[in-house]
């Protein structure tokens, strides 16, 4: 039989304690998502007057359609897209095939090379000599502004490290044995066997791409250039809300929609395709981080 061990006073209320302060951080966490949801399905005139906290009071989906007919909102989409696609493609691969490189053992000058991207963690050159670098690239007002300047992070590729020193080397041993070179190995053999960290990466950075609105606002001034989350900042910081209504006013959209109503709902739009993406990388993501942390 197996005996159960009873806790202690202090263990009993300390793990309701601790309980409880979990579910505060958790809500303290979830609610303004939650908040912004409500409101965003809520009929937009019916809003301001206040009092929607749990459920929309009055249902409405003119917020989101509002959204849709705005002019540049779908092109912003689509960028944002083929971004986060090509440039989490691109990362995933070129920082993969770098770590591997730097995970043989016989790379001459493999310790300098880490420790020139060591340095790199610690210090970079800032924001006035990397936007005076992409002018020099020719990367202003181009869509590869991107995808080039993230297509290598040495944080990911210690990861990637890791994982590729744990693979026994008997694999490769016998593929060369079979007169496989380096570059069969690598695509044939090492990226197969490691979907949970190229999964763990390809979401760290995917996410990355989807939100990062910083690249487009200071590198990007054609509007059809710019992902959706650039747009969506300057729907919510700047007066785009007022273009938006005054283009949402000459389409069959009710005049139920207000300002903020429609910033809701761009966020709720910009936000949840990548929240649906998660829960199908989120066990290779926690294998791949297991995976990073304990045997690294």
């Amino acid at each position: 039989m197996f005996s159960l061990k009873r806790k202690t006073m202090g263990e009993a209320t300390f793990d309701i304690v601790n309980n409880m302060i979990m579910l505060c951080i958790c809500f303290i966490t979830l609610y303004p998502i939650w908040y912004v949801l409500v409101n965003a399905f809520n009929n937009g005139s019916d809003a301001m007057s206040g009092g929607i906290y749990w459920w929309p009071r009055v249902f409405s989906l003119e917020n989101f359609k509002a959204v849709f007919v705005t002019p540049g909102i779908m092109q912003a989409m689509w960028i944002t897209v083929a971004k986060t696609v090509v440039g989490t493609a691109a990362h995933v691969f070129f920082t993969a095939m770098v770590a591997y490189a730097l995970s043989r053992k016989n790379l001459i000058g493999g310790k300098l090379y880490i420790l020139m991207g060591t340095v790199t963690l610690f210090f970079s050159g800032g924001l006035i000599p990397t936007f005076l670098l992409m002018r020099d690239l020719h990367l202003l007002e181009n869509f590869l502004v991107y995808i080039i300047p993230f297509m290598f992070s040495f944080f990911d590729l210690i990861i990637f490290m890791t994982f590729f020193r744990d693979i026994p080397e008997g694999l490769e041993e016998a593929a060369r044995i079979d007169g496989a070179n380096d570059w069969s190995i690598f695509l044939r053999i090492v990226l197969p066997v490691s979907m949970p960290v190229l999964a763990t990466i390809a979401l760290f950075h995917g996410v990355f791409q989807w939100n990062d609105y910083f690249t487009g606002m200071i590198y990007i001034n054609n509007p059809d250039l710019q992902p959706i989350q650039t747009y969506l900042y300057r729907v919510v910081a700047q007066s785009s809300s007022n273009q938006m209504m005054v283009a949402v006013q000459g389409s069959s959209v009710t005049k139920s929609v207000t300002s903020q109503s429609i910033k809701l709902a761009t966020m709720v739009v910009t936000t949840l395709p990548i929240v649906f993406v998660y829960p199908f990388l989120q066990r290779y993501f926690v294998k791949g981080m297991m995976i990073g942390s304990i045997k690294g």
